[in-house]
């Protein structure tokens, strides 16, 4: 059986951790200044967020094979 192959985008864009979690940063946080965006909305925006259990199991069996990156 051949080796199975993570995802490079999901690679690159999330984050498994230890307790399979999934790590990943905001969107709509670049070019916060191009358009107006509201004072609540940057607030929400900064830093990162984690996936929800549903979801993040499905991120892990799909695209990252073996678990964490």
């Amino acid at each position: 059986m051949p080796k199975l192959k993570t995802r490079s985008a999901a690679k690159k864009r999330l984050q498994v951790k230890k307790t399979g979690k999934v790590k990943h940063g905001k969107a709509y946080g670049k070019h916060l200044f191009t358009h107006g965006k509201t004072p609540a909305q940057k607030r929400r925006n900064r830093g990162t967020g984690h996936l929800r259990d549903m979801d993040a199991k499905k991120v892990i069996k799909e695209m990252f094979p073996y678990g964490a990156n």
